[in-house]
């Protein structure tokens, strides 16, 4: 097939706005909201760079999009890197961590992938799983506020700690010399009525949403993606993008110093209700 090969939006209209004009705004209301950082930021480029990674997460922007503009934030202060490698994977579509090279595209325009680092990576490549992944799709907008022009790596990783230390392997290998930041995309903690987990009797669904993910937050912020599994394994936490935060760590292990949880709250803070999803923003330096 010739041409351009284009992965067109999964969610555009459901899990964001549809249109340039709305998805515009309702990116600048995500950080001047309450649970959001207060402030709409410009991108900064003085040079001196430190975030190495990130974990975000992937729902509505009504419910995590103040959450995951703290990380965008951080971002925009520490400046752009030439290239993010993207990794999420939250549905248990395919056993195995997958690429694909294809151009996405949002209300906001396209974003082309780096086809050189891509090839790097040595991963399989396929398109379909992509196309009904949107972990990585809810993040290009927000990247897209700040700088039109943007290139990056979209890889989709199943929930396998040793597929994620592969995958990480891979990465950190195909990133060397280059100027990369990875975004991993992630909820944490699924409970109450709408999901396969509900809380103690007594305790309230946000309160044990939150004391489940305390456990997988302390093990991302020891940079451990051994830990992590072994938390969200022990405890049941349905965190469904474990594997790609655990790619992330493992491709950073030799390069990361510290990580930092910038915001954390509950979808029961936007939307009291007898379930609850949590949500962390994360960066790694």
């Amino acid at each position: 097939m010739s041409g351009k090969q284009v992965r067109y939006p999964a969610v555009a209209g459901q899990f964001y706005a549809g249109t340039k004009s709305a998805l515009l705004k309702q990116i600048e209301d995500c950080y001047l909201h309450r649970l959001g950082p207060g402030r709409v930021p410009k991108l900064k480029d003085d040079g001196k760079r430190f975030v190495k990674g990130a974990v975000l997460p992937h729902a509505g922007y009504e419910y995590s999009g103040p959450i995951a503009a703290h990380v965008f934030d951080a971002l925009a202060e520490d400046g752009f890197p030439d290239i993010f490698v993207m990794i999420g994977g939250h549905q248990n579509l395919y056993d195995e961590t997958v690429i694909t090279t294809e151009t996405f595209v949002t209300p906001l325009g396209e974003i082309p992938v780096d086809k050189n680092l891509a090839e790097k990576m040595d991963m399989e490549e396929n398109s379909d799983v992509h196309a009904r992944e949107w972990a990585i799709e809810v993040q290009l907008p927000f990247l897209q506020h700040l700088k039109s022009e943007i290139k990056f790596v979209p890889i989709y990783a199943p929930m396998d700690v040793e597929r994620a230390k592969i995958a990480g392997k891979k990465i950190a290998e195909a990133i060397k010399g280059e100027d990369v930041v990875i975004l991993a995309s992630s909820d944490f903690t699924h409970a109450g009525s709408n999901y396969d987990q509900l809380p103690p009797k007594g305790m309230r669904v946000d309160e044990f949403v939150r004391k489940q993910d305390e456990l997988a937050i302390r093990a991302i912020l020891e940079l451990s993606p051994t830990k992590l599994f072994k938390e969200v394994e022990e405890n049941e936490i349905s965190m469904c993008g474990c594997g790609s935060v655990a790619a992330m760590l493992f491709a950073l292990e030799k390069r990361a110093k510290s990580a930092e949880l910038l915001k954390y709250a509950t979808s029961y803070e936007i939307l009291p209700s007898s379930s609850a999803v949590g949500y962390g923003a994360i960066i790694v330096k």
